[in-house]
Formats: C-alpha cells, structure tokens, sequence
C-alpha cells in the first residue's frame, strides 16, 4: 500500500501582501522625513499605519515595491521587519465592513489589525488585515465573494 502525503495548508496559497515596519523616533518631523524618501523614486506609498508608544513610533506601510522599499529604507539606516497580510477589497454599500468583519466572525478569526489603503487605480476602498490566520481569513473572504489582492495585483497602483 502506497503512503498518501498529508494534505497541509502550506500547499495552500493564500494572495497576500508584504508589510514593511520601521521604528521612528518620537520626534516632529520624522514621518515626513520617513515618506521623503520614496519621493522621485518608482515605490509609492499605499497604506499607513502608525501606532505611537512611550518614546517611538512603529510605522506600517504597504507598498506597490516592497523589495525595492525594502532597499531604500535599509540604505536609510532603518530595521525593517517584513509581515505577511491579506488586502481585501471593501464592499459597495454601508454595510460594507459589516460583511468584512461578520466573514471573520463565522470563521472565528481574530483580527489583529486594520487599515486602509489609498488611491488604489481600480477606486474600490481596500483594507490591510492581518489577522490569527491569514490562510483561513483568506478562505472566509472568499467564500463571502470579497475579492482579496495579492502583492502582484499592486504592482504599478499609485497614490
């Protein structure tokens, strides 16, 4: 008798996105001088989140190049720590995220965090979500008939 390999969700791909996280001092003008440096270049900025602490802020930014942001910002002396997240678009109507978060709640998913993306070429609003597991997230999305973007899909969107 043949041995059968155990199906995992590794075999299973999720469309996801990279996040990159930077530290910033807690100083005025440090997010100005952090956006600054994709200015003239071909990366641009899709989505920001900033979440402020005692003496730092930790920065999370969603990009159309997350390699090449990745470069820039190492070439800038930042730490840049990369993060796995799932980029859904928002439903027309109001109760738009109402769906979004009620697909996570049939699938008991815990969302970590949220945020939203900007200026995306095809004008629907779109949200960051990272969330326990991405896999299933994705999953539950899917089986409401969101559509979820892949890294690939923000290839070339600008703000």
């Amino acid at each position: 008798m043949a041995i059968q390999p155990f199906e995992t969700a590794e075999a299973h791909s999720s469309p996801t996105v990279t996040q990159l996280s930077v530290f910033l001092d807690d100083r005025v003008g440090q997010l100005l001088h952090l956006t600054q440096m994709f200015d003239g270049s071909n990366v641009h900025i899709l989505g920001l989140s900033v979440t402020n602490l005692v003496d730092c802020a930790i920065v999370r930014m969603i990009f159309d190049d997350p390699d090449e942001a990745g470069v820039i910002l190492t070439d800038h002396r930042f730490q840049v720590k990369e993060t796995e997240l799932i980029v859904v678009c928002v439903p027309e109507g109001p109760r738009g995220l109402i769906n979004l978060w009620s697909a996570m709640l049939k699938a008991e998913i815990n969302v970590h965090y949220t945020y939203a993306l900007m200026g995306l070429s095809h004008g629907r609003p779109a949200i960051a979500v990272h969330a326990d597991n991405l896999t299933m997230a994705c999953d539950a999305f899917k089986h409401q008939r969101l559509v979820v973007l892949g890294q690939a899909d923000l290839r070339g969107e600008m703000c």
